[in-house]
């Protein structure tokens, strides 16, 4: 179980939120918060929809209203989709490179072009001194 699965009826899902059942049947109608339905067409609530309900609470009594409410949830759901396909694409990455040993490297060389050296092998550094010395106008 994890704080998707759909477990709380709606009575429940009040009660953890601190809010009239019938607040939730609105919520749910608006777009704020979708339960997820039974055969039967009962809402039933995650740990996560009513973590957003309680959130709901919290932005309504700092004044904004239902519609800049669902948009905040909307654009925080969407960061919590683009996190999830960050760690996905991050984890792609690692196993190409895994998969895939012996590729090549690039670097900068001394004159600043883009030298390819084998992985795991690192660019020599140049140990040399250069003195600026400014130009002198006449």
């Amino acid at each position: 179980m994890d704080e998707n699965s759909p477990i709380f009826a709606i009575a429940v899902a009040a009660e953890l939120a601190g809010m009239h059942p019938q607040t939730l049947r609105q919520y749910d109608r608006l777009g704020l918060v979708s339960p997820t339905r039974t055969a039967g067409q009962s809402r039933r609530y995650s740990m996560r929809d009513v973590v957003q309900l309680r959130e709901i609470a919290r932005l309504s009594a700092e004044g904004l209203n239902l519609e800049g409410i669902r948009r905040i949830l909307e654009l925080e759901n969407e960061v919590v989709a683009l996190r999830a396909r960050v760690r996905e694409l991050e984890t792609a990455l690692a196993d190409e490179l895994l998969a895939r040993p012996g590729r090549r490297v690039f670097a900068a060389g001394v004159e600043g072009e883009v030298v390819s050296i084998k992985a795991g092998t690192r660019a020599q550094k140049a140990n040399q001194l250069v003195v600026w010395r400014p130009l002198r106008r006449g």
